[in-house]
This record gives C-alpha cells, sequence and structure tokens, in this order.
C-alpha cells in the first residue's frame, strides 16, 4: 500500500481543513516545499497536492508550488483542485503532476472528464469521489449532489477509470479513524478498482488494517501535522512492505 502525504495549500501555505470547512484553517507550515523535502528526505515517494484556492475559485491557482515541488524533489505529485477545463490541465501536467485529480468536473462535466480518461489515458487520471453518507459532494465539498457513490464509481470503471480517491467528509480532519466498512464496501462491489483511502487517518495502527482491506494507497494529512504519526513510522512502514 502506498503512503500518499497530503499538502493543502491557501495562500501558498500547507493548511488543513475539517471537514472540507473553509473557516476551521489551521496554517502549518508558511514553505510547502519545506514539507515535501521532509516527506522525500523519510523515503516517502508519493504527494498529493490539493489547491483548495483553485476548489474555490473553479480554476488552477496554486501551480507555481505544484512546479517549485515538482522540480526541485523526485516525489511523484497527484494534483487536484479547481481543474476544470482542458487548460487547467495542460496547466497542471506543464507544472510537473504526475497524475491529475479530478472531483466536481467528473460530477457537473462528464464529457470533458471521460475527456480527458481517453486522452490522457487512466494511469494519469485519478477519480475523486468524495462523499458524504454515501453521496458525492463536490465543489470543496460545498455542495452535495445526487449521485451515489458506488454507482458513481463504477460507472467510471467502465469509462476506463482505474484509480480513486475516496474521502469520507464526516471524517475528513476529525482524527476519529478512517471508513474501514465503507472501503471494504466499495472494493467488493467495484471489482479491480485501485482504491486510495483518505480522511480520518489518526494512528499509525490503522495503515496496516487499510493494507489488509487491499486499498492501493492512502492519503495522510492532519495526523502527520498533529503529530499522531511520525514520518520515521512510515518510512519503517515503507521499508518493511
Amino acid at each position: 500500500m502506498r503512503i500518499i502525504p497530503a499538502i493543502d495549500i491557501i495562500d501558498g501555505k500547507c493548511v488543513r481543513l475539517s471537514k472540507g470547512d473553509y473557516d476551521t484553517k489551521i496554517i502549518y507550515n508558511e514553505n510547502p516545499l519545506e514539507v515535501a523535502k521532509s516527506f522525500e528526505a523519510h523515503g516517502i515517494e508519493y504527494l498529493h497536492l490539493v489547491d483548495l484556492d483553485g476548489a474555490k475559485s473553479s480554476k488552477i491557482v496554486n501551480y507555481k508550488i505544484l512546479e517549485q515541488i515538482a522540480s526541485q524533489t523526485s516525489l511523484k505529485i497527484d494534483f487536484g483542485g479547481g481543474l476544470k477545463s482542458d487548460d487547467d490541465l495542460r496547466i497542471a501536467f506543464e507544472s510537473g503532476a504526475n497524475q491529475i485529480t479530478g472531483g466536481s468536473i467528473a460530477v457537473k462535466n462528464r464529457t470533458i472528464f471521460e475527456k480527458w480518461i481517453s486522452e490522457y489515458g487512466s494511469e494519469k487520471i485519478i477519480l475523486g469521489a468524495d462523499a458524504k453518507d454515501e453521496k458525492i459532494a463536490v465543489s470543496g465539498w460545498l455542495e452535495d449532489s445526487n449521485e451515489d457513490l458506488i454507482p458513481f464509481i463504477q460507472d467510471y470503471q467502465s469509462k476506463g477509470i482505474q484509480y480513486v480517491i475516496c474521502t469520507d467528509i464526516a471524517k475528513d480532519g476529525m482524527l476519529q479513524g478512517p471508513s474501514f466498512d465503507l472501503y471494504g464496501k466499495i472494493l467488493e462491489e467495484a471489482k479491480g478498482i485501485k482504491l486510495i483511502a483518505s480522511g480520518g487517518i489518526s494512528t499509525f495502527d490503522e495503515l496496516p488494517k487499510l493494507a489488509a482491506l487491499r486499498c492501493e494507497g492512502t492519503i495522510i494529512g492532519k495526523a502527520i501535522y498533529e503529530g499522531r504519526i511520525t514520518l520515521k513510522q512510515l518510512e519503517d512502514f515503507i521499508i518493511r512492505k
């Protein structure tokens, strides 16, 4: 199982929210590059970089930070937040993203998202399936939709999607543990999907459980920044695999 730390960006700074609420913003570091380099120094190879300004404004905003991290580390970066147009996607890839995550766009403009899957390939495009009560939420989680989570994933599987990041919004940033039951259900019903678990991870002991479920990766945010999980623990986990 891949370990994928998260860096969320507002105003060029590394922040975390609770349940996607911008009013709960905590700034953890003014220098996202410094944070990314600390991950790399502990043997971490992957990074989930989220442009929260972009998610709010519906266009890519913090691509310079993506460019900085991509050019000054060897981290493989998946980038999301506000990617709505072909131009946004081009900028993200030109700025060094290895993969992009599309969430709201996959709900609101299926035509363009399906075009991206066919043009760039399923190795490059991740489906962001953020859910509240098993319904998809969009626009930085500011809006609910009527889309049921698992049929939504299955539908995109039929269009070629391989990778899905699923965040249970009720868990995100709350440090109360991830949605093991939900992830188990997704993996049972959407056979063959490469599921990246996100939201709620609070202790190191939860990682082997997610690995036992056969999650392809897990995104860890606040637990690292609050010192609940150390980079040394993650380094040891990666070495042991």
